[in-house]
């Protein structure tokens, strides 16, 4: 997984910052300031009333069409929502974020030894979310890797901390199972059958995205992550502390809370298209802490690589034409390598012009 001289001392850089914890640095390196206008703010109130839906009446016949009309009122209108006792055990979801902390703990010289800057590699240790079109850094260390099937990818995944695999495949089995159940809902709320999708959806991709953002002695300066949206169907995602932060259809940024034993979940822009618009991908980015480092591990859920997604034909008509252009997870890759997210989202480049 070769990677250039430069990406490779930059990526030192911010291991040593990483290390650091910003704590002892005054001010954040100009490379990671944004400009005025996209200053975030760091302090969002945190009691914002965001949708948590029960997922365990989805297995009671008498219950299941209020938490499916729940389910529909959110993918229209936020692209967002948490979930609570969708069977994973906390146990499982703690496991996996220590095993995170153990492998952001290593020595610089071993997790650069994953380092990639192609968005094709299997797996894949970065910073930032790519060097080479970035005009502003992220503050961010993550590591990327498939996990459907697990079979396939695991003996890539990273060697230390000895139990890394082994957490973190029990993680990605049990978010599989949510994601699963999830996609049958949404697609029931549609009026469409989960076997007519069985392959673009159960036979897909899966990319676990670990993801770590340090303390930051000017929050108020610069970002984890710009705002985007995902490329897949769902996103399910954990995170150890708040910060992440979604925007609602006034353009207004929210606060999304830590929920104990809740996870979130993000609607892709292939659920957009394949609903031909009738749902939302959501719009986020991560602010940045003085005080709090933050760990989240997100499942992205995708079809296969080089299959065609656009919107399924069941949604299409004269009220409703066909609203966005066939893409596959390859064309949005292609997209990032030469692209910079924050300044155009993919699915912008998809949208059919009346």
């Amino acid at each position: 997984m070769a990677s250039s001289p430069r990406v490779e001392y930059e990526m030192i850089k911010f291991r040593n910052l990483n290390m650091e914890g910003g704590g002892e640095l005054p001010h954040v390196p100009r490379r990671y300031v944004l400009p005025p206008s996209q200053h975030p703010n760091p302090a969002l109130d945190l009691t914002t009333t965001l949708p948590i839906i029960d997922l365990s009446p989805l297995h009671h016949a008498s219950q299941r069409s209020l938490t499916l009309d729940k389910i529909q009122s959110n993918c229209k209108e936020l692209g967002f929502f948490q979930v609570v006792n969708h069977g994973i055990p906390l146990s499982v979801m703690n496991d996996a974020l220590d095993a995170a902390t153990e492998f952001f703990n290593l020595p610089c010289e071993e997790t650069m030894l994953l380092l990639s800057d192609n968005v094709h590699d299997p797996v894949r240790y970065g910073t930032s979310l790519n060097h080479a079109s970035n005009k502003v850094h992220f503050r961010r260390d993550f590591i990327k890797h498939y996990s459907h099937p697990i079979s396939n990818w695991i003996h890539l995944w990273p060697p230390n901390p000895p139990s890394y695999k082994d957490k973190m495949r029990k993680c990605a089995k049990a978010v599989q199972e949510v994601q699963k159940q999830l996609m049958k809902a949404i697609l029931e709320t549609l009026g469409l059958k989960f076997g007519t999708l069985h392959e673009e959806i159960e036979e897909g991709c899966q990319l676990m995205a670990i993801n770590y953002y340090p303390e930051c002695p000017e929050p108020d300066l610069t970002l984890g992550m710009p705002p985007h949206s995902d490329y897949g169907t769902l996103t399910i995602l954990l995170q150890s502390v708040p910060g992440l932060q979604l925007r609602d259809n006034n353009k207004s940024w929210l606060s999304v809370p830590l929920v104990e034993g809740a996870l979130i979940v993000q609607l892709g822009d292939q659920i957009e298209v394949m609903s031909n618009g009738q749902c939302k991908s959501v719009v986020h980015q991560v602010a940045l802490s003085a005080e709090n480092k933050r760990l989240s591990i997100g499942s992205l859920r995708s079809p296969p690589l080089n299959k065609k997604i656009g919107p399924v034909p069941e949604l299409v008509d004269e009220e409703h034409p066909v609203s966005y252009k066939e893409f596959s997870f390859r064309d949005f890759l292609d997209f990032i390598s030469s692209n910079n997210i924050a300044d155009r989202r993919f699915i912008d480049s998809i949208k059919k012009t009346a």
